[in-house]
């Protein structure tokens, strides 16, 4: 741009006149609104796993990290496997399980 052209006024400021006459998004774009409204991230599980602390003997825990990535997946189904489920949904009493 040189000094002899005019500044482009593409964007221009907003005055109190033009923040009156503002309509929400929602109001002019529904379908635009809508789809924004959308949740980030990744989908809430329907059954999620828990985090716990559990100490375990040292040969096991290094004979399953030696097994390779997806070792605590392996102790999970190893785990559900001892309390006679593929996937352990509910609450097991002690008295059933069998060690």
């Amino acid at each position: 741009m040189t000094s002899k052209q005019a500044p482009r006024n593409d964007n221009p400021a907003w005055t109190a006149k033009d923040f009156k006459r503002a309509k929400p998004l929602k109001d002019v774009l529904p379908t635009l609104a809508g789809a924004s409204k959308r949740s980030r991230g990744r989908p809430k599980l329907e059954d999620p796993k828990e985090q716990v602390t559990l100490r375990l003997d040292a040969d096991v825990l290094r004979a399953y990290r030696a097994s390779g990535p997806g070792w605590q997946s392996r102790i999970n189904a190893t785990l559900a496997n001892a309390v006679g489920k593929a996937k352990v949904r509910k609450r097991v009493s002690r008295s059933r399980l069998k060690f």
